[in-house]
């Protein structure tokens, strides 16, 4: 199963309008490890100081994780309300290889030569480099605390920003940040668990009714006239063939997690539009486990249609597609073969999912096929610390009870530096979305020259 051998990406809420102007281009190094390349590329940043005081103030730097960084900044509400508090200046700088922050333009994808350099200790070098070029070039900006907020993938580069680079961050909030989700410092199965565990308590018979619907699909895909009537009636765009039918139940699954995430207590429009508590609606057509496989089906259809077709404007599903284009999918998948190893498993009992083992080896054949490059699972631990990470300071790491994330995540004070947040009935980074999420704000990018090392 692909989806468990890859880890889900990340996700964000479309909440502002935003208004910018593009960066020019500066000068800097294609590797900041390396001294013999000149190659350089463009990063885009934005920054917004309506509320931003040069006596007292203070820069929220937000650490671009995989997507394009417009659509983060508009996603960060939380940003927004306590810059006027802080007389803070906003900056939001886009992760390398995502956006329009592209090394090597419309080849930046083509091979793992030009992707080499896609690195989570490469992008944290880009915001040092970064930093330094603002507080260098923004008069009053040159004493001013830093402190570094990112949610999920960007959550867990603004505690590893803090870690690495502690003069430039006197703090970090990391928000549902998964450090933890490596090797064997969480058991494979956690995540898994608490999706299940968000259907089990949003609807009676809820997660039961998915875990039977695997066995359903497999009866029904046996024959061409059921692969025939599963196309129509689950509403699929293309016709399902035997060799579609893995990665139909991966597709199904990946929208129960992406539920999982955004499973918000008020309408979004995140990865879909969606309407308060998500799953609630979407296990009102879940309640009974003990129908026939046809019937389990269409109420399987009716729940799918919750979350791809809310607004009532999709004529068919496509199986390809679970999230919004706004992600760097090419990029992130890149990284999943190469540092950004998270383990997976289920079991089907302590979770509603077909049984998985986590397997290395599939995983690593797959990342050789796709891009001709093999996983290092323990790299992670071995840059950043995994668990032993007391002696760094100043991190407060928060975390939502529905969020799967958060078992890969830090939800116990470790020092009185190091502390945790558990947000009640919190799913995906809630804590960093708007306190009123249907305002709109404005970002002032300003117009410096700026071009970062790779």
């Amino acid at each position: 199963m692909e989806w468990f051998l890859r880890p889900l990406s990340p996700f964000r809420v479309v909440l502002h309008n935003i208004f910018i102007q593009e960066p020019r281009t500066g000068s800097g190094m294609l590797d900041h490890f390396g001294f013999n390349t000149v190659k350089t590329f463009n990063q885009r940043y934005l920054v917004a100081d309506k509320y931003w005081k040069k006596n007292g103030g203070s820069i929220l730097f937000y650490t671009g994780n995989e997507g394009d960084i417009i659509w983060f900044c508009n996603n960060t509400g939380f940003m927004w309300d306590v810059a006027e508090e802080l007389k803070a200046m906003l900056v939001f700088a886009e992760h390398r290889y995502y956006g329009e922050s592209l090394p090597f333009g419309d080849n930046s994808f083509k091979d793992s030569r030009h992707l080499n350099f896609l690195t989570s200790e490469q992008a944290l070098a880009d915001f040092a480099e970064l930093i330094k070029h603002l507080k260098r070039t923004i008069p009053g900006a040159e004493n001013q605390p830093v402190i570094a907020i990112g949610g999920s993938y960007g959550g867990m580069l603004a505690a590893w920003f803090r870690m690495k680079y502690p003069h430039m961050a006197v703090g970090a909030l990391a928000a549902s940040a998964p450090i933890w989700q490596f090797e064997d410092l969480v058991p494979c199965g956690v995540f898994m668990k608490i999706v299940t565990t968000d259907f089990r308590k949003s609807g009676p018979h809820c997660s039961e009714s998915i875990r039977r619907s695997w066995d359903a699909i497999n009866r029904l895909s046996n024959t061409g006239s059921g692969l025939q009537w599963l196309t129509g009636a689950l509403h699929l765009c293309s016709p399902l063939t035997s060799q579609d039918i893995q990665h139909l139940k991966d597709w199904i699954s990946e929208t129960w997690v992406n539920l999982a995430m955004v499973d918000y207590p008020y309408a979004s429009n995140f990865l879909q539009p969606l309407p308060a508590w998500p799953i609630k609606v979407v296990c009102q057509y879940l309640k009974n486990p003990n129908v026939s496989d046809s019937l389990l089906l269409q109420n399987i259809f009716q729940a799918l249609n919750v979350y791809y077709n809310y607004s009532g404007q999709v004529k068919c599903l496509n199986i390809s597609e679970t999230a919004t284009s706004s992600l760097g999918t090419l990029g992130w998948s890149y990284q999943a073969c190469t540092e950004v190893v998270m383990p997976f498993c289920t079991n089907g009992v302590d979770d509603m999912f077909e049984p998985h083992s986590w397997n290395l080896k599939e995983l690593s054949d797959e990342c050789f096929e796709q891009w001709g490059v093999r996983p290092r699972p323990s790299w992670i631990t071995t840059m950043y610390g995994g668990k032993n990470i007391s002696s760094h300071t100043n991190i407060v790491f928060s975390n939502g009870e529905l969020d799967p994330w958060s078992g890969g995540g830090v939800t116990k004070d470790i020092t009185d530096t190091l502390v945790a947040v558990t947000i009640s009935e919190g799913a995906h980074h809630l804590d960093l979305r708007c306190q009123e999420c249907l305002r709109s704000h404005v970002c002032a990018v300003s117009p410096l020259p700026w071009k970062s090392d790779i």
